[in-house]
């Protein structure tokens, strides 16, 4: 099994506190103590862990063994990451084992030149970007037990290469502080906000106009296209659902230039009597790509018998849950990069059992803010949904209105908010 060919970790390297964190090392054979008869092996240690078999999307082979190693090996990486790039030395093999009680123990136990050992806890898509290259580049990773059942699709979208715009795997933390700051509205023009109001070369020069100031905290801004795929009306329309649905060839040009200037992209529905699941499945092929993601408002979700304007919309918990389990499945199908899922609120009844939103790791779930009016109102609308029991649970996100808000907040106010705003966007 080849289980002998793991490399010695010194103990005072290992990893201490904060989860996923990593070290790495290679000790040439003979400085690693030679093991007697009555020594442990690799295998003995591992093989009380019960591992199942997992298929890959990817290319690569997986396969798991009696002793609950699993096994990752496949090309080199043909992802669109940039930050990417072959190592000098690119190991042949590589092993990820869990930062536990055994971890010492496991990589002690290597002596064959050349592997490396990667000791790991928590979500491995927040490895060093050192470790995450080396495993990028193997010919071969073997997964210990102890990683948990998601290692092995986190895993894949390490192998995979395909990062968000600006680097990484995960949307927020990681490493660095990111923000995402956005344009919001309809190609179709300025009617539906300022996205319209400009090509989508110019909704690139615009964002480099507004989004710099969001970054004086030292955050890594990634400009944005917050854009309405799916647009309340004031008419039933032939399906009775009072939503138009926008074609996607009007959408893929600015999904295009995002691409070719390391943006993002989120599409926003307004699906009437229609669910949310319905309408996003519409734009599968889009969220099959790394750099874009979703926002859900349920300002426009009406119920039956409903119409725009009368009344707020409102959303179940449960609906949501259906968008974001098929969103993570796509997520882990592709071996993409954390996906961002915007759900608007401005008032409580917005959203139905909140506190029950999934928020599984394949997604980054952020709450906008998306009222408008006074400062003071909006002050207030923030303080009132930042202040229930489940608000840590969720990332956040505020909204200007260039002609609805008096005044406009400006960056240092926005900045000053608590919690700090992870996402900005303009209408």
């Amino acid at each position: 099994m080849g289980l002998a060919a793991l490399a010695a970790v010194a103990p005072s390297c290992l990893p201490v506190g904060n989860a996923s964190t990593s070290t790495y090392a290679s000790i040439p054979a003979e400085d690693v103590p030679a093991r007697d008869a009555g020594s442990t092996s690799f295998a003995a240690v591992v093989s009380a862990a019960t591992v199942r078999g997992a298929s890959s999307a990817t290319g690569f082979e997986i396969t798991a063994g009696s002793s609950g190693v699993r096994s990752v090996s496949g090309p080199a990486p043909a992802g669109n990451g940039a930050e990417l790039s072959p190592p000098e030395a690119t190991p042949q093999r590589v092993w990820l084992v869990a930062a536990n009680e055994q971890a010492e123990q496991l990589a002690a136990l290597g002596y064959q030149t050349g592997d490396r050992v990667i000791v790991a806890s928590g979500d491995l898509r927040a490895l060093p970007f050192e470790a995450r290259e080396m495993i990028s580049y193997a010919s071969e990773v073997k997964v210990g037990p102890g990683l948990g059942e998601d290692a092995v699709w986190q895993l894949e979208a390490i192998r995979r290469g395909h990062q968000i715009p600006g680097g990484g795997l995960l949307m927020f933390g990681s490493g660095f502080d990111r923000r995402l700051v956005a344009i919001y509205g309809h190609p179709s023009g300025p009617g539906l906000g300022v996205l319209g109001e400009q090509s989508p070369a110019g909704g690139v020069e615009r964002l480099r106009s507004i989004a710099q100031a969001y970054g004086a905290d030292g955050s890594v801004i990634l400009p944005a296209f917050e854009i309405i795929a799916t647009v309340a009306s004031a008419g039933a329309g032939g399906d009775g659902d009072y939503s138009a649905m926008t074609a996607r060839d009007a959408i893929r040009p600015w999904i295009e230039t995002a691409a070719a200037n390391n943006m993002y992209v989120v599409l926003d529905l307004q699906p009437g009597r229609t669910d949310f699941l319905t309408q996003a499945k519409v734009y599968e092929e889009f969220l099959r790509l790394p750099h874009v993601g979703l926002a859900l408002d349920p300002e426009w979700r009406l119920k039956p018998h409903q119409v725009h304007l009368e009344q707020v919309g409102t959303v179940e918990a449960a609906e949501i849950n259906q968008v974001a389990a098929w969103l993570a499945g796509i997520v882990r199908e592709q071996a993409l990069p954390q996906k961002l899922l915007i759900v608007h609120q401005f008032q409580t009844s917005m959203i139905a059992n909140r506190q029950h939103i999934d928020t599984p790791p394949e997604l980054a779930v952020l709450i906008q803010m998306d009222g408008q009016g006074s400062m003071r109102a909006k002050y207030a609308s923030w303080n009132t949904l930042t202040s229930k029991p489940d608000a840590g649970r969720f990332h956040w996100g505020w909204k200007n209105f260039y002609d609805e808000d008096f005044p406009n907040a400006t960056p240092d106010q926005v900045l000053e908010l608590t919690p700090t705003p992870e996402f900005v966007s303009f209408q």
